[in-house]
């Protein structure tokens, strides 16, 4: 079977799905930028604790539009699992070229991958931020979340659209 791609490999969900992959015997393929945003020990912590015959990982930065397409050219991957991200809503107010460049240009480079090199699926993650203003409680995937209230949550938002955008166009299944 063909190894499965995941972004954020060295935050902490990234590091979690790729224990649960390797358990199951799947061959995983993890990047990350290892980014400052905070802790970069912890992050390299959580990797060294990925030491499998059945992992690869590499430091790339997904907004790198070049590095991206070698990575897919690399290696055969038919699934990825994109959980990479500038994450943190305080965050956007002070650095918001972080979230335009990981969020935004990062994403469609990880959609342009998989369109490519005919991904079989793609599940990413997005955010409780996408809610933003709406006063529905609990939250619905069917609730009204065009009216984000941080840069983050715009680009989460914006993913989100993407996402369906190039599953209608070029047949990617995506969760």
């Amino acid at each position: 079977m063909s190894p499965i791609l995941v972004t954020g490999a060295a935050g902490f969900i990234g590091f979690h799905v790729c224990q649960k992959l390797l358990e199951r015997g799947e061959t995983v393929i993890g990047i990350d930028n290892l980014s400052d945003y905070y802790d970069v020990n912890l992050k390299c912590g959580r990797l060294a604790k990925l030491t499998h015959s059945n992992f690869r990982f590499h430091k790339l930065d997904i907004a790198d539009r070049t590095d991206m397409a070698d990575l897919f050219n690399q290696y055969s991957c038919d699934r990825v699992i994109h959980l990479a991200a500038q994450a943190g809503v305080r965050y956007s107010l002070k650095n918001p070229h972080a979230y335009a460049d990981s969020n935004l240009v990062g994403f469609v480079n990880v959609l342009e991958g998989c369109r490519q090199n005919q991904i079989q699926h793609l599940v990413y993650a997005s955010s409780s931020s996408v809610y933003g203003a709406n006063r529905t409680m609990p939250f619905s995937t069917q609730d009204n979340v065009d009216h984000p209230i941080s840069l983050y949550a715009a680009t989460k938002k914006a993913n989100e659209l993407m996402a369906h955008t190039y599953s209608h166009l070029y047949g990617i299944p995506t969760t």
